[in-house]
């Protein structure tokens, strides 16, 4: 039995009550926003955060970006419900809205980058939401992707039997096939960041290859 998009919802949807109390945000989501958020760029101000879940991570990088306006998307309607106190007490640069990784309802070449922070296990065709996130990005717009690291035989052991075990058939990949996986939806200056220890992780950002759309030129009347 494979891992399907209803499975997922079903995780998302039981974790949404509890999601901020969490160990896991201390030890795994904290560190791992503290990484992306140093590895921003002059520029980027349009942010969409996938999988955003309550928007712990919007909540630190609004204060210190005043320019950047996020939307956070997710599928559960729990995570959502969870996340509206956060981003609505003083954060009129922040948009929720519920919807699925692999069709994104957003228009091409719509934001500078694109953030996904240990969701994308939980995606049952991760190629085809890798096409999404190029696909909304701008030209030279970024993705950053952010998960389990189980290119060593200790995060194995934790992201390949204990998580599956405990959520289902989810899919945690190596650094060489998430790579791949960019390459194939068309980013290039693609660069991995790891973090060792108890809970590993791996960061993989890419740029998006893509031709600039010509701008038309109005006559005067």
């Amino acid at each position: 039995m494979g891992y399907h998009t209803q499975d997922a919802r079903r995780e998302f949807e039981s974790w949404g009550r509890r999601y901020d109390r969490d160990p896991l945000q201390r030890f795994l989501f904290k560190p791992s926003h503290r990484l992306m958020v140093r590895k921003f760029q002059h520029g980027e101000e349009r942010i969409l955060d996938i999988g955003c879940g309550t928007s712990q991570f919007a909540a630190r990088v609004l204060p210190r970006f005043s320019n950047a306006k996020v939307v956070g998307l997710d599928l559960s309607r729990s995570m959502l419900r969870a996340s509206q106190t956060r981003c609505f007490r003083g954060h009129d640069r922040m948009r929720l809205v519920q919807g699925d990784s692999q069709c994104l309802p957003f228009a091409d070449d719509t934001f500078d980058l694109v953030t996904c922070s240990h969701s994308f296990h939980h995606y049952p065709n991760q190629l085809l939401v890798v096409q999404e996130m190029h696909r909304v990005l701008r030209p030279d717009g970024r993705v950053m992707i952010i998960d389990g690291d189980r290119d060593r035989w200790w995060g194995r052991l934790i992201f390949d039997v204990i998580v599956v075990l405990m959520e289902g058939r989810v899919k945690h990949l190596t650094g060489e096939a998430m790579s791949g996986l960019y390459r194939r939806a068309g980013f290039t200056d693609i660069v991995q960041f790891r973090r060792r220890g108890f809970l590993p992780f791996l960061l993989t950002v890419g740029t998006a290859m893509k031709a600039a759309r010509p701008q038309v030129l109005r006559r005067a009347a």
